[in-house]
């Protein structure tokens, strides 16, 4: 994993994670650290709760260097996909090296939060929007490959429905 990216300097934002090889579409890029449970929040620093913080649905993690400087778009080129209660991020399509490795935090989204995007892509929207189901119809299709597990499960008849207008 640390010979796949590299944290440095992002043109999106603070800190990124830059892709230290190539990557095809599907090729594994890192695990996700989720070995840091919160067990008090009342114990995390200002910047831990404000970016930091990754709320699963079953536990609050305190992500680790690199994961927690990947940067959201609106463009990304990984995913996360759950496999044997570890968290892998996966490449969404190629990746040359050097490429910023980007998410959409809005895939698996389970919340109400937003904020002003300044990601650049061609298809910002603007403002990112925490929930899944409030993304436009066409990029929840777009994304129903990429849910993962958790989510699939607890919102087992939204994605029913959804899956009806595929």
């Amino acid at each position: 994993m640390a010979n796949n990216v590299t944290v440095k300097q992002s043109p999106m934002q603070g800190k990124g994670v830059f892709a230290s090889k190539h990557f095809d579409k599907g090729d594994f890029v890192l695990t996700i650290d989720d070995s840091h449970v919160v067990t008090d929040e009342t114990k995390l620093t200002p910047e831990q709760h404000a970016f930091d913080l990754d709320y699963l649905a079953d536990r609050t993690i305190v992500m680790q260097s690199p994961e927690k400087f990947i940067n959201h778009s609106c463009d990304p080129n990984v995913y996360v996909k759950t496999e044997n209660n570890l968290r892998n991020i996966y490449a969404m399509r190629e990746i040359a090296e050097g490429d910023e490795i980007t998410y959409d935090y809005s895939v698996n989204g389970d919340n109400d939060g937003t904020f002003q995007c300044h990601c650049g892509s061609k298809n910002c929207r603007k403002t990112y929007q925490g929930n899944f189901f409030k993304l436009p119809t066409h990029l929840q299709l777009h994304y129903l490959p990429y849910l993962d597990t958790w989510f699939l499960d607890k919102h087992k008849t939204e994605i029913e429905a959804l899956s009806k207008q595929a």
